[in-house]
């Protein structure tokens, strides 16, 4: 028992946190800007786990890092950079007080680098001497902390008092299943991922996602499109992505 509490609670508690802050990101972002926005989580994750685990970053990958975080500025018109127009790098004052930024930028921020704080404990217990943590029964272990932490914050939240009214499955309908059942397999392919690869390796299968969160957006809502600051802002987060993922520190190449 106190193996389970001390292992699963704190990375549940910080994954459930970041749901809340994933969920708020969601209703504010379009898909493809939280998609590139989320991948932040590949440079918290690496500074995490340098904190968490020593582990060292490669030259190569300090770069690809830098690269990501302009692919962020550039989506979210902080650099803009004209590349037909001018070569010109100019830095744009964002408006603070903009919804955009306070409950869809910030919140997506917050979730990724719950994200990477998450990961590189995880990613301790799974690779720790001895063999670590059984993948399986960590992401069980994970569920039964979240299922508790979730449990007790519906005491305290208006949530909690419209299930009380209206029962728990109100609402619900076919649909409701599917986040539920991907999430829930995501959990446990994330579990293997994190013990096989590392939580920062994890953003290289995630380039796929980024291409695929662009075509959605711009088939589904072509009212909305995508922009030229999504595009290339995309494009380098895939790069930066796959430079990372492929130059790994010299001690840990075969």
């Amino acid at each position: 028992m106190t193996t389970w509490v001390t292992v699963a609670f704190l990375p549940a508690a910080l994954y459930a946190l970041q749901n809340l802050a994933a969920l708020q990101a969601y209703q504010n972002l379009d898909s493809l800007t939280f998609n590139v926005l989320n991948q932040t989580k590949t440079l918290s994750a690496a500074l995490c786990c340098y904190l968490v685990m020593g582990r060292k970053q490669s030259m190569v990958q300090v770069f690809s890092l830098l690269l990501l975080l302009l692919s962020a500025l550039i989506m979210e018109r902080l650099v803009s950079f004209d590349f037909f127009l001018s070569e010109n790098l100019t830095i744009e004052m964002p408006q603070w007080n903009s919804k955009h930024w306070s409950h869809g930028v910030a919140p997506i921020l917050l979730a990724s680098f719950i994200s990477g704080l998450s990961g590189a404990l995880s990613q301790k217990n799974l690779q720790s001497q001895g063999g670590g943590r059984n993948p399986y029964l960590f992401s069980m272990e994970l569920c039964a902390a979240s299922t508790l932490i979730l449990m007790g914050s519906l005491l305290f939240s208006s949530d909690g008092k419209r299930i009380m009214k209206d029962g728990f499955w109100n609402g619900w309908t076919g649909a409701t299943w599917i986040p539920i059942v991907t999430n829930s397999m995501g959990g446990i392919i994330v579990g293997l991922v994190t013990k096989y690869a590392g939580s920062v390796k994890k953003g290289f299968a995630l380039i796929l996602g980024i291409f695929l969160s662009g075509v959605v957006q711009a088939l589904v809502q072509p009212s909305i499109g995508v922009s030229k600051e999504q595009a290339v802002g995309g494009v380098l987060a895939a790069i930066s992505l796959w430079i990372h993922a492929t130059n790994p520190p010299k001690e840990k190449r075969d």
